[in-house]
């Protein structure tokens, strides 16, 4: 029993795994920066959601940035044209991102009126899964050597 428990555990904590673990608690820090700074930019400051939307979201993508090169994807670039690459696709996929999630927020607070930060946890949950997508198949895929 015991043994069969460790066979479990080291095919669980292989490298594709701890991979998408990573992603997922890097995944969960940014998304609470997001809806943390997306409540106090809309809700105590009183700033219009799809502003607050913005500017939660500029704060939690350069977060996402660092998090998923140095912990995630583990990238060594080190060369200043591949780092600007990576960035510039990093950001430009999330800009993508962006607005599926504004859109998704249009349609859920105006259209169908659910509160604010309920919609930006659903509109969330799309995000992620899109943003990993880009993340592993072209921002940070591995290069053949």
């Amino acid at each position: 029993m015991d043994n069969n428990y460790k066979k479990i555990k080291l095919k669980f904590f292989t490298e594709e795994n701890m991979e998408k673990i990573s992603y997922l608690f890097f995944g969960v820090l940014t998304t609470i920066i997001n809806i943390v700074v997306f409540w106090i930019m809309s809700s105590p400051l009183k700033i219009n959601f799809m502003v607050a939307n913005v500017i939660a979201w500029i704060i939690s993508v350069i977060f996402a940035f660092i998090t998923n090169k140095i912990f995630v994807f583990k990238s060594s670039t080190t060369k200043f044209m591949d780092l600007a690459k990576e960035a510039f696709s990093f950001f430009f996929f999330r800009v993508v991102t962006l607005f599926q999630d504004e859109i998704t927020m249009i349609i859920l607070v105006q259209f169908l009126g659910i509160n604010g930060v309920i919609a930006k946890v659903i509109s969330n949950i799309f995000v992620v899964i899109s943003n990993y997508f880009a993340s592993k198949l072209v921002i940070f895929r591995k290069k053949a050597d």
